[in-house]
């Protein structure tokens, strides 16, 4: 599994004004995770923005490095803007070498199937991530699927993946990663208009930042 320093240092300043103060002057916020206990956190936002878009993706241990000494991590979750898709907020769990620990890690979809090649079916991808338990130095970047010899009305599942020693996938076996149909299968009668009904609209809450809820 890939490695990655980046310098970090232990931020005072916190709230969406100490957040936008940090930005103003080239760094980002984020937060480092363990247990029940979180640290505000500080790194240089063009050193964690280059990191974030290379390993997108891909699980990656970091070694964050601060003044007093090193400490390890994976990347748990980012936000950026959606208006200028510029990073915002790192989220990162410290972890222990000798400490399992489950994560998600992305499936990668390769090669193109002969049931679409051939035979002019329509790939259909599944579930795009798997949660495993394992050690760090196990966790793999990613899961690779070769779809090359699917045919139509056969599918790939969680259990047909290649999975290293020292690993426990948590997600159901059964799960579908990707499967060939034929176009036939996509033709379905359109079911009668049903009257319109008038229902409240609903507002999604996404997630906070550490820095809205300070």
């Amino acid at each position: 599994m890939e490695r990655v320093t980046l310098g970090v240092e232990k931020r005072e300043r916190v709230g969406k004004g100490g957040a936008r103060s940090l930005r103003r002057e080239g760094g980002i916020p984020a937060v480092l995770y363990k247990g029940g206990n979180s640290t505000p956190v500080k790194l240089s936002g063009k050193e964690l923005s280059y990191f974030i878009s290379k390993t997108a993706g891909e699980q990656v241990i970091v070694d964050l490095k601060f003044d007093d000494g090193t400490k390890q991590a994976i990347v748990k979750d980012y936000q950026v803007d959606p208006m200028t898709g510029d990073l915002i907020h790192v989220d990162f769990q410290e972890i222990s070498a000798t400490e399992e620990i489950k994560v998600t890690v992305h499936v990668a979809i390769r090669g193109e199937a002969i049931g679409v090649k051939r035979d002019k079916g329509i790939l259909q991808y599944g579930i795009r991530e798997v949660e495993i338990e394992c050690l760090p130095d196990k966790i793999p970047g990613h899961f690779d699927v070769d779809v090359s010899n699917l045919g139509i009305g056969h599918s790939i599942h969680v259990r047909d993946l290649k999975i290293g020693d020292g690993i426990r996938v948590l997600t159901d076996l059964d799960e579908v990663l990707a499967g060939v149909i034929s176009v036939k299968e996509e033709v379905v009668a359109a079911p009668e208009a049903a009257p319109e009904v008038a229902e409240p609209e609903v507002i999604k809450k996404g997630k906070k930042t550490e820095e809205e809820t300070k």
